[in-house]
């Protein structure tokens, strides 16, 4: 991982735009829609900035910039057009420890702007860390496609429900398998069909039919192929993604192992191959006979 992916709070906080143009635009508009407090410093503004600043939406220094214009400022977007002042922008930034953003030029950033679908709440960030812009915004779009527009009022409805689930539910880890079963059953196609009301009732009702104790484990057999994730069923993806407990041994491949859920306690089985043949764990031949046991 290049960059590690994080959601800044930037609510009323004072940003700063070096640049006016098309681009800079665009991402002024990012920062309005995150509730920053934004200044542009430029020596002219295009016709939407205009209007921006007729209504008051952003501040503006109508000069080149300056690292004097950093005071105060909590996140910085260099979109001009010369390298030099985009570099001045990025140096004078990372010596005041401002994460800042140098449109199209990676090596000047210290964060990349991703590509978002936004489903607010839910929000999802597409990135190629600067090195494949289009391919961040070709996969953006197939996620738009996939992900209903419902989705966000599936997010703010569980998000109005949280606290009362965590009331009733004392265990973090019986939250979340509640949460789990919820989210792909009836409750999500509720919503998803616009019957937001019948889907609140349903929460409420299963939220009283589940008890504070500890649920009944399950055990599922995943087989991981080759090792290579593209060829995982969604079924497996899913019930990796679920699992408290994964015991894998060294025929699992590195990728496969990354796609299992971040919390989850993984457990070495212990197995492994030579050039030739496979070769059990000097335990499991022990176990099976084929080496002496030892003595104490």
């Amino acid at each position: 991982m290049d960059f590690l992916p994080i959601f800044f709070n930037i609510k009323n906080k004072t940003c700063l735009v070096v640049g006016a143009g098309e681009v800079a635009t665009r991402k002024i508009m990012l920062l309005l829609q995150a509730g920053a407090q934004v200044s542009v410093v430029s020596p002219e503004l295009d016709t939407t900035l205009k209007e921006y600043l007729m209504h008051g939406k952003i501040k503006f220094c109508a000069e080149y910039f300056q690292p004097e214009q950093l005071e105060n400022i909590v996140l910085v977007i260099a979109a001009t057009n010369d390298r030099t002042t985009n570099q001045l922008v990025s140096e004078a930034a990372q010596k005041r420890k401002i994460p800042v953003n140098v449109v199209d030029d990676p090596d000047l950033c210290t964060f990349i702007m991703p590509s978002i679908v936004d489903r607010s709440p839910l929000l999802i960030a597409v990135s190629s860390g600067g090195q494949s812009p289009v391919l961040a915004r070709l996969l953006r779009a197939q996620l738009e496609i996939m992900i209903p527009v419902a989705y966000a009022r599936l997010a703010a409805i569980a998000g109005k429900f949280r606290q009362h689930v965590k009331q009733h539910f004392t265990h973090p880890e019986k939250r979340r398998i509640f949460w789990e079963k919820l989210l792909q059953g009836r409750f999500t196609e509720l919503i998803l069909a616009g019957k937001d009301g019948a889907a609140q009732a349903y929460l409420l009702q299963s939220l009283q039919q589940e008890k504070d104790e500890s649920p009944q484990g399950e055990v599922y057999l995943v087989g991981a192929g080759p090792g290579n994730p593209d060829l995982l069923t969604f079924r497996a993806m899913r019930l990796m993604q679920q699992a408290d407990v994964v015991v894998y041994d060294r025929l699992v491949s590195p990728a496969i192992l990354d796609m299992v859920r971040r919390d989850a306690t993984r457990i070495y089985a212990g197995k492994e191959r030579n050039y030739f043949c496979y070769r059990p764990s000097e335990k499991q031949q022990r176990r099976s006979g084929l080496v002496p046991s030892r003595t104490p």
